[in-house]
């Protein structure tokens, strides 16, 4: 353990992982990790990262054990592909365009949605829209296309998850709220201008950086896909 927890505070460092912003900016929840200043930035105590970091992991790789559901979730545009990137990993379910309020409180009413978007999708695959008009057709191509855009990330949800992975809690506001509200447990990259008391697994980094952001989505994926290994290599208990 102090191996990995010593390599990820080197592996964090090096993606910039410890750069917050000004004093101005920060939330007096994340002021024990602040190892200092350096040009006005906030600099982030990353071996106190690292055992954030680890704690996390270890839940995630339970997670990854029980074969319970991790919804991704990161809409800026420096989280988009890495966390897109850790779902597929763990073929989890993902928001990266848009969080649509009521994704989690209003589960029924989105799950119409992905049923629409499924049904529309197929009819087209087989053929069954060219009882319409070329117009008609249109319009419908605009709709599939709308789905997906914000449904498509989450076709692989039959229901509510077990735990959201979230980059920038501050920005995923309203996702935390949902989860929060739902008893979800939230695991958060989340910088210094984010109130970490609001998110059950934070991780006190850099979330404006794609290198740190992919860094840390890469280990949660594995974590997980590790948790569900030892799952299925686990010896089974003589009755």
């Amino acid at each position: 353990m102090e191996q990995t927890h010593r390599l990820n505070v080197e592996d964090l460092f090096k993606t910039g992982a410890h750069f917050g912003y000004s004093r101005s900016r920060r939330h007096p929840s994340v002021k024990p990790f602040i190892f200092g200043v350096k040009n006005r930035v906030q600099i982030i105590d990353l071996e106190k990262t690292a055992e954030q970091l680890e704690t996390a992991l270890e839940f995630v790789k339970k997670l990854g054990t029980e074969g319970k559901t991790i919804l991704f979730v990161g809409n800026k545009s420096e989280a988009e592909r890495p966390v897109q990137t850790a779902a597929d990993m763990t073929e989890m379910p993902y928001v990266t365009e848009r969080w649509l309020g009521g994704t989690l409180t209003n589960w029924s009413e989105m799950k119409k949605r992905v049923a629409r978007m499924r049904d529309l999708k197929d009819k087209r695959e087989k053929g069954e829209l060219s009882v319409y008009t070329k117009k008609e057709r249109g319009t419908i191509d605009k709709e599939i296309g709308k789905l997906e855009r914000y449904f498509s990330g989450i076709d692989r949800m039959e229901k509510l998850p077990h735990a959201l992975f979230v980059v920038d809690s501050e920005h995923e506001a309203i996702a935390v709220k949902e989860a929060r509200d739902l008893k979800i447990p939230v695991i958060s990259i989340s910088s210094i201008d984010c109130d970490i008391a609001k998110v059950n697994y934070p991780i006190v980094a850099n979330d404006a950086s794609r290198e740190t952001i992919d860094y840390i989505g890469h280990k949660i994926a594995h974590a997980y896909l590790e948790g569900k290994k030892s799952a299925v290599t686990a010896p089974i208990e003589a009755a």
